[in-house]
């Protein structure tokens, strides 16, 4: 008698796709894309079709997740090398024959208008995590000049664009995975240290330093504007320092508990440039407040720590690496996105996570997640 074998159900097949998905990061993830779109309803009420673009991208950004989650981390490895000459073929590409807007050449046609740079914030850490797993066990000094090297022309070639903001985005995340893979603190602390004392002289010598006619050679011209802005922000309160005065401005008259809901004048009024993308958070902390932001920081704390704890217990050096860097890039979005808006840092180009809009900046954390789920999902798999 032949052996009957009964078709699953579609429930049972799907159900396996699912498993060992890392239900503290999803928890996360709601969080902060449930804040992402309440804010936008609000800071995007008059701007047409935003909201339900940044719940379009918002899906996208989930679909991507759910599909990379499903590639082990050993495949991931294998895309590492080529991911990365790619990137830097098409940095290369842009810096010869790119599309120029507004000063900036970010942009190249390849049938449609893409932004390399974008690329380099997930394919720098998957070449130096593939790097350093290469060379467990041997590490030597001269492996970790390699990878600072391997670090460095990505974001030169994106600097040169320039873009400060997707260059400290892609700096950060490369350092991490050097950081992380054991690099000395006796290495690491002179140059933070050095970092502390030009900070501290560049606001003691301000005036001089931003006297009118006074040239950076090391730096654009509008690179140097923004820093003396920054400083003070006073100087040209209808022209350069506007962003950063109205986004003060803004979170500081939501006090402790905010304005409410769609209550924001900062916002309604358009005092604040950009609120749906960069100024965000200023729309948000002027209706919501400190408590408002308090909240958010933790979310943002809580989904930081979570990557993190995945990268203290991945199974291999390449995965612990590879989650401690996206652990940081999220981190370093977040902190450079909110320290702008309250004019302690630069303005530059750098969405919140989640809660700004942007379709790019979307996929962008899509693949991050998906890559963090795999990590998560491999360990699981293993212990079981």
């Amino acid at each position: 008698m032949a052996a009957v074998f009964e078709t699953p159900s579609v429930w049972r097949r799907i159900v396996p796709l699912f498993s060992g998905f890392d239900p503290l990061l999803v928890l996360a993830v709601l969080m902060l894309a449930a804040a992402g779109l309440l804010t936008m309803y609000s800071s995007g009420y008059d701007h047409g079709t935003r909201f339900n673009d940044h719940g379009r991208n918002m899906l996208i950004a989930v679909s991507i997740m759910f599909v990379v989650a499903q590639i082990p981390p050993q495949r991931l490895m294998s895309a590492a090398v080529p991911l990365y000459t790619a990137g830097v073929a098409l940095l290369i590409a842009v810096a010869l024959f790119g599309i120029t807007r507004k000063g900036a050449t970010r942009w190249l046609n390849l049938g449609v208008t893409i932004q390399p740079s974008e690329i380099l914030k997930i394919a720098m850490p998957l070449m130096l995590a593939w790097w350093f797993q290469k060379r467990e066990g041997q590490l030597r000094p001269l492996d970790f000049a390699v990878g600072a090297t391997l670090l460095a022309i990505p974001v030169g070639l994106i600097m040169k664009q320039p873009d400060l903001g997707t260059s400290l985005l892609v700096l950060a995340a490369g350092l991490s995975v050097i950081f992380f893979a054991g690099l000395s603190w006796r290495l690491v602390l002179p140059p933070v240290a050095l970092a502390i004392a030009g900070v501290i002289l560049l606001v003691i010598f301000e005036p001089s330093l931003c006297a009118d006619g006074v040239r950076w050679s090391v730096l654009r011209d509008y690179q140097q504007q923004r820093i003396c802005t920054l400083l003070d922000p006073a100087k040209d309160p209808l022209g350069k320092g506007f962003h950063i005065i109205q986004g003060m401005i803004a979170i500081g008259s939501g006090g402790v508990w905010g304005k409410g809901f769609m209550q924001g004048t900062q916002t309604h009024l358009e005092f604040i440039p950009e609120r749906t993308t960069d100024f965000i958070f200023a729309a948000f902390s002027e209706e919501f407040g400190l408590i408002g932001n308090l909240l958010l920081i933790l979310a943002f704390t809580f989904l930081v720590l979570r990557a993190l704890t995945i990268a203290l217990d991945a199974p291999t050096l390449f995965s612990r690496l590879l989650a401690g860097a996206l652990a940081m890039m999220f981190f370093s979005y977040a902190f450079v996105n909110m320290g702008m808006v309250s004019g302690i840092l630069p303005v530059v180009g750098v969405p919140l996570p989640f809660i700004s809009y942007g379709g790019t900046a979307m996929v962008t954390l899509g693949l991050a997640l998906g890559i963090l789920m795999s990590i998560s999902k491999s360990r699981r798999l293993m212990q079981s």
